[in-house]
């Protein structure tokens, strides 16, 4: 198990704690990443304790809130770099102990755990609110850099589709920022970036405010640099198993919000993808299905 940075600390002092601190200190010690990443009251329903019982724990270890506890984590995640080969290295021990099914099926089942969550009703305004903001755009930029790329560029194919004015930042030859000369307070630019957050990603986001662009967050941690500059931040969950973060939840809200743009836009998208459907069949693009031989 990863070691926090307060374990020491903790451990030290464990036994002094009442029983409800201790189940607040015990969850900081068996989830750090957690720690760094997540709402205090979520971390408080999952220690099953009051989330005034975490504010308790961060006064006990001398701090003034947990708040507090939370930034030192966040920047000890951010400071151990992507870890990718150590991730690695315990994926493949854990994977020999237990076998690929039973690897498979944890990540499956974290998967479906971390789907559910997005559909709270607080998930669901934000992502109605996103939609509606995306739906209203004059122009809508799409930004995600290395693993973040195939989500953001996904939903700017499904949006592209409906009919919305997309440009996806992601030029041949670093001119993909380029773009955003033109861009007005009329738009939106949605910014996709996970830990380890890309430096450019991070920066383009800063320009975009700057020239008053709203900005649409899809990223983990309310406390994610690309978060505190939005305008909207969906937060999805990227813990796995595996040695990499997942995207499949970041892949999910952009579907969803694909489908709320398209609904929105009506008329404007039935008249565009029926473009599409008329392109398709000129230039035979898919192939067709053919009945079974007798």
């Amino acid at each position: 198990m990863e070691k926090g940075p307060l374990a020491d600390r903790i451990v030290s002092c464990f036994d002094s704690l009442s029983d409800q601190l201790q189940h607040a200190a015990r969850y900081l010690l068996e989830h750090p990443h957690e720690v760094a990443l997540m709402s205090m009251r979520e971390q408080a329903r999952q220690a099953n304790v009051q989330p005034a019982t975490m504010t308790r724990l961060a006064k006990q270890l001398g701090y003034a809130g947990y708040d507090d506890i939370r930034q030192i984590y966040a920047d000890a995640m951010r400071g151990a770099g992507t870890g990718f080969a150590r991730r690695v290295g315990l994926q493949a021990e854990s994977q020999k102990k237990k076998g690929d099914h039973v690897l498979a099926a944890d990540m499956l089942k974290q998967l479906g755990t971390q789907i559910a969550v997005l559909s709270s009703q607080a998930e669901l305004d934000i992502m109605v609110d996103a939609a509606r903001r995306l739906g209203e755009a004059r122009r809508i930029y799409c930004l995600g850099l290395r693993s973040s790329h195939s989500a953001a560029w996904h939903l700017h194919y499904i949006l592209s589709l409906a009919g919305k004015h997309t440009v996806m930042l992601d030029g041949i030859g670093g001119i993909g920022a380029d773009a955003l000369g033109s861009a007005t307070s009329d738009d939106v630019l949605v910014a996709l970036s996970v830990l380890p957050y890309t430096r450019q990603t991070v920066e383009i986001t800063d320009y975009a405010r700057d020239c008053d662009v709203p900005v649409v967050a899809i990223t983990d941690s309310l406390v994610a640099p690309i978060a505190q500059r939005a305008t909207v931040a969906l937060i999805v969950p990227t813990e796995s198993p595996a040695f990499l973060h997942t995207m499949s939840p970041a892949f999910v809200v952009a579907e969803i919000l694909g489908a709320l743009v398209a609904g929105r836009n009506g008329d404007a998208a039935q008249e565009a993808l029926a473009r599409v459907d008329r392109q398709s069949a000129a230039l035979d693009i898919h192939l067709q299905s053919r009945g079974r031989r007798s």
